[in-house]
């Protein structure tokens, strides 16, 4: 899967997978890491992890 977010939106945390990040760091490709297929991440915008996630596109390959 590969999600792009905005600026100044980040990823905080991730798990079960294996994540890579291009773009100015703002496109991640996740894939799973063989443990099952559920995987994630959290979102924060400006240091607030509650701040709801703007995510500008989501592929899955």
């Amino acid at each position: 899967m590969t999600v792009a977010i905005t600026s100044p939106q980040k990823v905080s945390t991730t798990w079960s997978g294996t994540f890579s990040w291009s773009g100015g760091g703002y496109t991640m490709t996740v894939k799973p890491n063989g443990s099952g297929n559920t995987f994630g991440f959290t979102t924060m915008t400006n240091g607030n992890s509650g701040a709801r996630p703007r995510i500008t596109s989501c592929v899955l390959m």
